[in-house]
């Protein structure tokens, strides 16, 4: 299972991040005109999601994604290139219209428990401080998205823990594979 990746930020261990860091800047993938946001202050809540909705980059099973609040957020360079991957989702990624990468998710649901939040990708980021991750969450869905096989779970819950990224799901892992696997199958990413 170490050749499996959780995330890159991750596979080798886990760096801590600076107590007194003060933000920085996340960058699209773009090599020209790149879209930009600023990040005043730390992120909260950095974990690894294995959701079916947050980017990741190639190979990798999980997202690393943090929270900020959205006062702290502001985008810096070409937000006309930004668009948003899925109006009807209850964070709204917002997504370079050229390399596909996501800048951040916005809830506009002022009912949302979460609004108030943005969520961020700081691997987008070369500056060094953010807090690290902290616990992987979701974790069941790399199944339903075609990274893993009900058969590997315990294995990646296994490395979770190594890295020191407790595992969760909402229900038992065994139920949550269970409706996982069984997503998958119906959409073919897993054979019946």
């Amino acid at each position: 299972m170490n050749s499996f990746s959780i995330h890159p930020l991750v596979d080798q261990g886990i760096v801590r991040g600076a107590a007194n860091f003060a933000g920085g800047t996340l960058s699209c993938h773009c090599a020209a005109k790149a879209v930009t946001v600023r990040i005043t202050g730390n992120v909260a809540h950095n974990h690894a999601c294995g959701c079916t909705k947050c980017w990741k980059p190639k190979g990798a099973a999980f997202s690393i994604v943090a929270v900020v609040p959205r006062d702290k957020l502001s985008v810096t360079a070409n937000a006309d290139k930004l668009r948003i991957v899925d109006s009807g989702a209850a964070i709204q990624r917002h997504a370079c219209r050229e390399c596909g990468v996501h800048l951040y998710g916005r809830i506009e649901n002022r009912a949302h428990p979460f609004h108030g939040l943005d969520f961020v990708h700081v691997e987008l980021s070369k500056d060094v401080g953010w807090a690290a991750p902290e616990f992987a969450a979701f974790v069941s869905s790399i199944v339903e998205a075609g990274a893993a096989r009900p058969d590997q779970m315990d294995d990646v819950r296994a490395r979770l823990r190594a890295l020191g990224l407790p595992p969760y799901d909402c229900l038992s892992p065994p139920l949550m594979d269970a409706i996982a696997t069984h997503s998958a199958k119906a959409k073919g990413v897993l054979a019946a």
